[in-house]
């Protein structure tokens, strides 16, 4: 499970058969500490439900395939779900905090 933030959406002008009807948005990968990790990428947003702002988790390859109905459909990134808080472990800083 990967931590992302959305930040726009996509609008493809040729949807393959299986994808009709599934949101593509444009996501932010993060890390653990909710700091933008690498490139931005498309994913399948399997919830319906995800918006440009959110953070969403998300997997990769094959079982990103899987979320989607049907299933094996040509995608490499798809949203599982809207994440609403992140409570970090106890002696850890959270995104918020920083040190002094």
């Amino acid at each position: 499970m990967l931590l992302g933030r959305v930040i726009g959406t996509v609008v493809p002008c040729v949807v393959y058969e299986g994808l009709a009807g599934v949101p593509m948005l444009y996501v932010q990968p993060l890390d653990k500490a909710q700091q933008p990790k690498g490139l931005p990428l498309v994913a399948a947003d399997a919830t319906r439900m995800a918006g440009p702002g959110e953070l969403v988790y998300y997997e990769g390859g094959r079982e990103a395939a899987l979320a989607l109905d049907p299933w094996f459909v040509p995608i490499d990134h798809t949203i599982i779900g809207i994440v609403d808080t992140i409570n970090p472990a106890p002696g850890t800083r959270g995104p918020q905090e920083t040190s002094t």
